[in-house]
């Protein structure tokens, strides 16, 4: 991984688009920096330690705890892109859009942007009312509980989920690796040196021991391995294809794979899960002065990181993953694709036969993904527990997040070294062969 950043650096081409990346995630982490108009800062990040608040804020980075004018940031996007991915496979005229080449995925991506900019409208609203104009002490001086400040606030944040999009895409088109993603990875990344610095603090006070931050480290160390290898598993079936004559030669014949990871999901059934389990916390909110028995119940026995809440996000996490892929990873279209392009499993008749074969592979292979969900997701906050660090806000999905990105962009780096290698061989081939 070293050598493929230290040989892209030595290619003017690729350190352009390396410093383009850099100097756009700069820009993001600078707006996070600028809070909303209106917003008293101090006020809120007292109140955005734990709750509804407090997750979200984990998930995007910590930018919600100041509510800047990135606070929302793409999360509006990725929920967009994921309940159009979604609706890709159901409903006709999307799926005809998605096979219409280059122009259908550019009418898809304009119906994700504008699905994106409606969500986030929504979702500022709610954060607004809920979070901020409900408590004056929230607000900064001068600023009232009116219209005008909703609207304000609500414009402030819309225009940030915009540019933050732009700023992607560019990073997509002109720079490495997937801009959203790396925005992704960029908030969360950007917690960590002051989850660091305050972990230090507790060891100087005595209030965390040494070997405790040492059996943190080892088991982050592991837990980073066993992602790595995780996300890169995948169960390979081998294809092999007829061979057919056209005109005078023979086409056809090989033998290639094909690859099922063993995490198809990512990281959305966490995503889901986690979102489903914010409306209890919502109730108690909504209940704690009209029903105090229901909200004591919640905050008992639904709190984050209660046995209960565990048992339920495992249970949401196994079913969404089932689901999602059951929507994406279609076996009975994968068997007709393989017949109609003369492509056969060895041992297993096409067609139906086909079907159920991959059927099966893929639901044997979503139980261990499921299963490497959970544990990740339970497993920080257990360790948490046990050693007594809570300063380091160690999440399953930010480390998810944080290893995929990572190894996707390792991976395109190494396929623009690949092409210039080849194009630098070409090239000297053309020359000796002119001379």
């Amino acid at each position: 991984m070293l050598r493929a950043f230290r040989d892209a650096f030595r290619i003017p081409d690729l350190q352009r688009k390396i410093l383009f990346t850099l100097l756009l995630l700069g820009v993001y982490r600078l707006g996070n920096a600028i809070p909303t108009p209106g917003v008293n800062v101090s006020a809120l990040e007292q109140t955005t330690n734990g709750g509804l608040f407090g997750l979200i804020s984990l998930i995007s980075g910590g930018n919600l705890s100041q509510f800047s004018i990135f606070a929302l940031g793409v999360l509006p996007y990725i929920t967009a892109s994921i309940v159009i991915q979604l609706l890709t496979s159901t409903i006709p005229f999307l799926e005809k859009l998605s096979k219409e080449g280059e122009e259908g995925r550019k009418k898809i991506t304009q119906y994700t942007r504008y699905a994106a900019i409606g969500l986030g409208t929504v979702q500022a609203l709610f954060f607004v009312l809920a979070g901020i104009v409900n408590d004056p002490a929230k607000l900064s001086p001068g600023w009232g509980q009116d219209a005008f400040t909703v609207v304000v606030m609500v414009l402030t944040q819309v225009a940030g989920i915009a540019f933050t999009m732009w700023l992607g895409e560019r990073i997509t088109e002109v720079g490495i690796g997937n801009g959203i993603s790396l925005i992704i990875m960029a908030g969360i990344v950007a917690r960590y040196p002051v989850d660091i610095s305050l972990t230090g603090q507790l060891l100087a006070k005595d209030q965390v021991s040494l070997l405790g931050i040492v059996a943190f480290i080892v088991i982050l160390l592991v837990v980073l391995a066993g992602i790595v290898f995780v996300q890169q598993g995948e169960r390979r079936v081998p294809v092999q294809y007829a061979r057919k004559q056209v005109g005078n030669r023979q086409v056809g014949g090989q033998a290639t794979y094909l690859p099922i990871k063993v995490n198809q999901a990512g990281v959305i059934p966490v995503i889901f899960a986690g979102a489903m389990l914010i409306l209890p916390n919502l109730i108690q909110q909504a209940t704690t002065t009209r029903a105090p028995q229901v909200a004591d119940f919640i905050g008992k026995y639904l709190s984050f990181g209660s046995p209960l809440y565990l048992a339920l996000e495992v249970l949401l996490i196994f079913g969404f993953t089932y689901l999602y892929n059951s929507v994406q990873f279609d076996p009975k279209r994968i068997s007709e694709q393989l017949r109609e392009s003369g492509g056969f499993i060895p041992g297993v008749r096409p067609g139906t036969a086909t079907a159920e074969y991959l059927g099966r592979i893929s639901s044997r292979i979503s139980l261990w993904g499921a299963i490497f969900l959970a544990v990740l997701t339970i497993l920080p906050q257990i360790v948490q527990k046990a050693t007594g660090i809570t300063t380091f806000q160690l999440s399953g999905t930010g480390l998810l997040i944080v290893v995929g990105v990572a190894l996707d962009t390792l991976k395109q780096l190494e396929s623009q070294l690949t092409v210039r290698r080849y194009d630098g061989f070409i090239s000297k081939g053309r020359i000796r062969g002119r001379l």
